[in-house]
């Protein structure tokens, strides 16, 4: 068919699944393309200036335009004219930054749904996540699309694109515009920035030694070709007018390769591939949670101090260790949809694509090292590296100032925080008194609205802490029906490690702290092979002792 006079908008067409679909409608000559994305300009990889998406874009069957899906003007121009548009944009799903992903996939989605009925556009096609119907906690096997959307989602992220998706299936038929839902399942292939990227710096890194949970949790991945294909079918189904567009239109479809597979065997075979380890060490799920809810706080705290997103997150210790298969029996029957690239020929496209991160390609050790990434490679890791040797000889001055003021005097609560008030009052007040310049300083003032919370911020805070009694009231309900005894171990564990805790001193414990913070990464850092060893063996010894004391309980008591 020829598309010459007819178009089609892919939004997000930048990103990695969104590129294959604009490849494959450019070479089935069915729409001229115009690609939307965030970009002020179109960059094109070597690869794709000399390939089919350069000679489109030179040639003019493929245009590119800037806009931000916040903005409705900027979306009514993106997609003036269009008969198709492919929804496909949507921020980092390893983010949980609850308003960035509103403002995208629920703001955004209503911006470009309006600009369909308004330009009347014919068919809205959104690709959406088989997380919409995922708690993380409870497995899914074989779903299909009677599953209703998940009473908590395991993310932001997760939440939102069922919000985007609602929208889309409530807006079918109005003004004559057909829609549909795609939700793809575990996207992999050439160009993902996300998947094997992350995989192998965690390789790089020694993490990849480590299978959490019992490594038998089946998952559906889905080869990134497949991906823009049933994106295509759907797009044909919508088109074909009578019963089929129909029966098509209005509803959602899981996509998948329709090749189950135990998802730890699927990151073994990548590693593999490309010469790394299996991963071999088991370590239950629930020992990796409370230090992944630690490593949170701990980025929650320091994020504004140049620490990165870390990789350990109770979601993503969820979407490890949970089983997620999903049927694409209904795909099959009213898009037309089947794979047209297996699994295992997905797989080998991949790792040939990677060829450059071959554990061989690859010196033992290259940019920052173990230690620093687990501090976010910012400012907390120069300080604590000593790599910024004046910075860290200021926080230790601070921390001193702070420990022999409040804490060594063995002043009362009260009298350490009144303490406290009283240097940030004098400190406050000479700091607004001083000029603005002194001696050709700039003296940056503080303003009030630095100590303001905002309401969205305020309303967070609360929400937090009813979500932290509410899992308590939970807790105490199933340990009330006395049959979970491994949720009873749980709670015993950390109430016996709190009581220890408790019983040291605050300024042994302040002491620790410093101590450890200051020399345990910087020892890391230098020692970081022997260590490694050691933690590996240990960890392998201790995971094979708690499997076999697990073992030991009947199963109708570790349910």
């Amino acid at each position: 068919m020829a598309g010459e006079d007819r178009w089609c908008v892919v939004t997000g067409g930048r990103g990695f699944a969104a590129r294959h679909l604009v490849e494959m409608l450019i070479r089935y000559e069915m729409f001229s393309v115009r690609i939307v994305d965030l970009g002020s300009q179109i960059e094109l990889e070597p690869h794709e200036e000399g390939g089919i998406l350069g000679q489109a874009l030179r040639s003019g069957r493929a245009q590119y335009v800037s806009a931000n899906l916040c903005n409705k003007s900027q979306v009514l121009k993106a997609l003036e004219g269009a008969e198709v548009v492919f929804h496909m944009a949507a921020p980092n799903s390893s983010i949980n930054d609850y308003q960035l992903h509103y403002s995208v996939n629920v703001q955004g989605t209503k911006n470009v749904i309006d600009a369909c009925v308004e330009l009347k556009a014919k068919r809205l096609i959104y690709t959406s996540s088989p997380s919409v119907v995922s708690d993380g906690v409870h497995p899914i096997f074989n779903g299909d699309e009677s599953l209703p959307y998940a009473a908590k989602h395991n993310d932001s992220y997760s939440a939102t694109k069922a919000e985007g998706e609602a929208l889309v299936i409530k807006s079918n038929g109005v003004n004559g515009l057909l829609t549909c839902c795609i939700r793809p399942s575990s996207i992999f292939g050439p160009g993902d920035r996300l998947l094997v990227p992350s995989l192998i710096a965690a390789a790089r890194a020694g993490k990849s030694k480590f299978i959490i949970g019992d490594g038998n949790n089946n998952y559906d991945f889905t080869y990134v070709e497949n991906v823009a294909h049933a994106h295509i079918c759907a797009e044909r189904a919508l088109a074909s007018g009578g019963d089929v567009s129909e029966k098509a239109s209005g509803q959602a479809y899981f996509i998948t390769n329709m090749e189950p597979i135990k998802f730890w065997e699927f990151m073994s075979q990548v590693l593999e591939g490309l010469g790394y380890e299996r991963p071999r060490i088991k370590i239950p799920a629930f020992v990796m949670m409370p230090i992944a809810h630690l490593v949170e706080l701990i980025y929650k705290l320091l994020a504004p101090y140049g620490m990165k997103v870390p990789q350990l997150t109770p979601s993503r210790v969820r979407l490890l260790s949970c089983n997620r298969s999903f049927n694409c029996s209904k795909a099959k029957e009213r898009l037309g949809y089947a794979p047209v690239v297996s699994l295992q020929e997905g797989l080998r496209r991949t790792i040939e694509s990677y060829a450059h991160l071959r554990a061989d390609q690859q010196p033992k050790r290259e940019g920052p090292s173990k230690a620093a990434l687990y501090l976010g490679d910012g400012r907390v890791a120069n300080t604590l590296l000593w790599k910024d040797r004046k910075q860290t000889l200021t926080v230790l001055l601070v921390l001193t100032t702070i420990y022999y003021t409040f804490i060594a005097s063995s002043s009362s609560l009260v009298t350490a925080i009144s303490k406290l008030l009283l240097v940030s009052s004098i400190f406050l007040f000479v700091h607004g008194y001083l000029p603005e310049k002194i001696m050709g300083y700039q003296v940056e003032k503080i303003s009030a609205s630095s100590f303001c919370m905002s309401d969205e911020k305020a309303q967070h805070v609360a929400l937090t802490v009813a979500s932290l009694w509410n899992n308590a009231v939970k807790i105490l309900n199933a340990l009330c029906q006395g049959k979970d005894w491994m949720l009873f171990f749980k709670v015993v564990g950390f109430l016996l490690l709190a009581s220890i805790l408790g019983s040291v001193s605050l300024q042994s414990l302040f002491q620790i702290v410093i101590l450890v913070a200051f020399t345990a990464f910087y020892v890391y850092e230098n020692k970081e092979e022997e260590i490694d060893s050691m933690v590996s063996n240990a960890l392998s010894f201790m995971c094979k002792r708690t499997s076999d004391a697990i073992g030991k309980f009947p199963s109708s008591k570790r349910d």
